[in-house]
């Protein structure tokens, strides 16, 4: 039977003990991001399964942010934080980078990186590398915001397999419940039935819509009726007015 690794590994206690790790406060420490359209493709992903998961207070996740895991990564500056990174399981708060050593351990459970001309190799290779045999993410995916390459992949005893399309082309998160998909050249979050989830905004149109849809209706009704009395010889503005 093929066994998913479901969960991301913890730092050793052993590792703590004997290292001397760094502060706990650490500020982030990332590059600028290459172009509007990676910046706004993250700050998308994060505000809509923030609002989504508005009721939940045990997840975090975040952007281009500095994930610390052990004091040679901090000495040597090797490898950079995720474009886009979610821990479950953990306490809901702003934090200033997430160091491994101060959050029980946990690693991300999902990671997302935005290809660019300049990074695709490294997130495809030393990054990918990097989030199967050290920090075993169980689900890692890339998106290119301009050419909409999109891939994934979850770790099937220790290596990362990639992930098959559903029907509609979205790649599903075992992790979240949740699936990722392209929708008019972004990458966004559906359902696990694969209706889109919305942001606030759109949320709101709907509903704006959807109201405007029933009263226009109510006055079609409203109008037939008023045709159909008037057809029976009935004058609608002389009928008692309702008291209700």
């Amino acid at each position: 039977m093929v066994h998913l690794d479901e969960n991301p590994p913890l730092i050793s206690e052993e590792v703590s003990d004997h290292f001397d790790l760094p502060p706990s406060d650490l500020y982030s420490d990332e590059p600028p991001l290459e172009t509007d359209l990676h910046r706004n493709q993250i700050d998308l992903l994060i505000r809509l399964l923030q609002h989504w998961w508005q009721d939940r207070q045990d997840f975090y996740i975040s952007g281009n942010l500095t994930v610390y895991y052990n004091t040679q990564q901090l000495k040597s500056r090797d490898f950079r934080g995720p474009d886009v990174f979610i821990v479950l399981n953990t306490e809901k708060r702003d934090r200033r980078s997430w160091a491994i050593w101060e959050e029980g351990g946990k690693y991300p459970n999902l990671v997302i990186e935005l290809l660019s001309n300049s990074t695709a190799s490294i997130d495809k290779g030393a990054k990918k590398t990097l989030y199967q045999d050290v920090w075993r993410v169980p689900e890692y995916y890339w998106f290119h915001p301009e050419t909409l390459e999109f891939a994934g992949f979850h770790l099937v005893e220790g290596q990362y397999e990639t992930i098959a399309p559903t029907g509609q082309g979205h790649l599903s998160s075992q992790q979240l419940g949740l699936e990722l998909g392209i929708y008019e050249r972004q990458l966004r979050w559906f359902t696990a039935e694969g209706d889109l989830v919305p942001l606030p905004e759109e949320t709101e149109r709907q509903r704006a819509e959807q109201e405007r849809q029933a009263k226009e209706q109510a006055q079609q009704r409203l109008e037939q009726l008023e045709n159909f009395l008037r057809s029976q010889g009935i004058d609608p503005n002389q009928l008692p007015k309702s008291s209700g």
